[in-house]
C-alpha cells in the first residue's frame, strides 16, 4: 500500500523558523533549537533579538522556512552562522507575509493627520483611475 500524502506541509522540527505570537518579542522570528515535549520547544533568535528560551507551541506560528542540517540542541553561535549562511532573515523580510505584517504595523502607527493624508492620496488615485478607465 503506497504512503498516503499528508495535507500538512509545515512540521515542528529542529531548524524550523517560527513567528512569535505573544510575549515581549511578539512579531519577531526565531528558530526551534530543540523540542522539549508535545507542548514546548526551545527557541533561539540570535539575529532577531529573541533570547534562547522554552516557548509553548500555541504561542508560535510555523513559517515555511527551515534551516537545513541544523544539529539538535545547537547553540546560539551555530544558529547565527546558519541563519547568515542561508540568509533566512532576508528571505523572511522579502516574503509577502512579512511585508503584509509590516504594512499593517505601519498603518497602526499613523497619527490622525497621516491617516488623513492617506485618505486624500487614495481619493486622488481613485479619481485618476476612474478618468483613465472612462477614456478607454
Amino acid at each position: 500500500m503506497p504512503a498516503q500524502e499528508s495535507n500538512f506541509k509545515r512540521f515542528v522540527e529542529v531548524g524550523r523558523v517560527v513567528l512569535l505570537k505573544s510575549g515581549p518579542q511578539a512579531g519577531h522570528i526565531a528558530v526551534i533549537a530543540e523540542i522539549i515535549d508535545h507542548n514546548r520547544a526551545i527557541i533561539d533568535g540570535p539575529t532577531t533579538g529573541v533570547p534562547r528560551q522554552a516557548f509553548p507551541y500555541r504561542h508560535l506560528t510555523l513559517t515555511p522556512f527551515v534551516l537545513t542540517k541544523l544539529p539538535r540542541a545547537a547553540g546560539s553561535g551555530v544558529i547565527r552562522k546558519q541563519l547568515e549562511k542561508e540568509a533566512t532573515v532576508e528571505k523572511w523580510e522579502k516574503s509577502s507575509w512579512a511585508q503584509k505584517r509590516a504594512a499593517v504595523e505601519k498603518r497602526r502607527s499613523l497619527n490622525d493627520f497621516e491617516r488623513f493624508c492617506v485618505m486624500v492620496a487614495k481619493k486622488a488615485r481613485r479619481d485618476t483611475v476612474r478618468k483613465t478607465l472612462h477614456k478607454a
